[in-house]
């Protein structure tokens, strides 16, 4: 299952906001600014994909794995197993 209608909007605004910081980056390189100061939007950047992805996650649990999970049977373990890969990935990261 996709994301679900509701938190679509949300995703792509909050999707929005990220790749203005991205390109606030972009442009501090261009325009030669302390490296510091890049390095802390840098930071913000990765805190607003982190945040992200963990909205993200909880929907995908809260939804896909709880519906799969119901039915359960092989679709459920597969949909656990891959919630689990995804939540390594994240803390990997």
């Amino acid at each position: 299952m996709a994301v679900q209608a509701r938190g679509k909007q949300d995703h792509a605004m909050r999707l929005r906001r990220i790749e203005g910081q991205v390109r606030g980056l972009q442009r501090m390189v261009e325009d030669d600014k302390y490296c510091i100061d890049i390095l802390t939007q840098v930071s913000a950047a990765t805190s607003a994909l982190k945040s992200f992805s963990l909205s993200l996650l909880e929907d995908h649990l809260a939804h896909c794995v709880a519906e799969a999970t119901l039915k359960g049977g092989p679709e459920a373990d597969a949909k656990v197993k891959e919630a689990s890969d995804a939540i390594a990935r994240l803390v990997r990261s």
